[in-house]
């Protein structure tokens, strides 16, 4: 498989990928999550339970860190209870930088400072309404680079 370039070192333009996964907890909101992505044009890779019984959030946060890290998905959305658990799991996979975000300035900022590749929504916490502006904001926002791109090195260098 060929190396994939830093995220912040591609095209936004060309990124059109978005894996989806959650536990059981937030099946619903992932699902008008998908419908909503899938609306504005993006290819939607959902690979979230489809059944209420319960799963282990870290496997699924795994498991869509590991697609946008190898490549695979340009970007990711997770969901659990309240976002938290699954984005600590996320960022244990080496090249993911995800946020959890309960308002669409800060989805925006993780994205134009941070180059996060994922974005982690909670779904006790957040309204339907209120989670789709927060996933419109991440999705148009880009990376600003600058000195911010150093900073997202230094990040970086602490996975090595």
């Amino acid at each position: 498989m060929a190396a994939v370039p830093p995220f912040h070192k591609r095209d936004p333009d060309t990124m059109t990928r978005i894996v989806l996964s959650s536990d059981h907890a937030a099946i619903d909101l992932r699902q008008a999550v998908a419908k909503h992505v899938q609306a504005k044009g993006y290819e939607v890779h959902d690979i979230g339970p489809t059944t209420p019984e319960s799963t282990h959030y870290p496997a699924h946060g795994e498991a869509a860190a590991r697609e946008v890290a190898s490549g695979a998905s340009d970007l990711g959305i997770i969901l659990c209870g309240t976002g938290q658990g699954i984005m600590m799991a996320a960022n244990k996979v080496k090249g993911v930088r995800c946020g959890v975000c309960a308002d669409p300035f800060s989805a925006a900022m993780i994205r134009q400072h941070n180059d996060a590749n994922m974005l982690s929504l909670g779904a006790r916490v957040l309204g339907e309404g209120l989670a789709l502006e927060i996933v419109d904001a991440f999705l148009s926002a880009s990376f600003e680079g600058g000195r911010h791109a150093t900073r997202v090195d230094m990040i970086t260098a602490i996975e090595a």
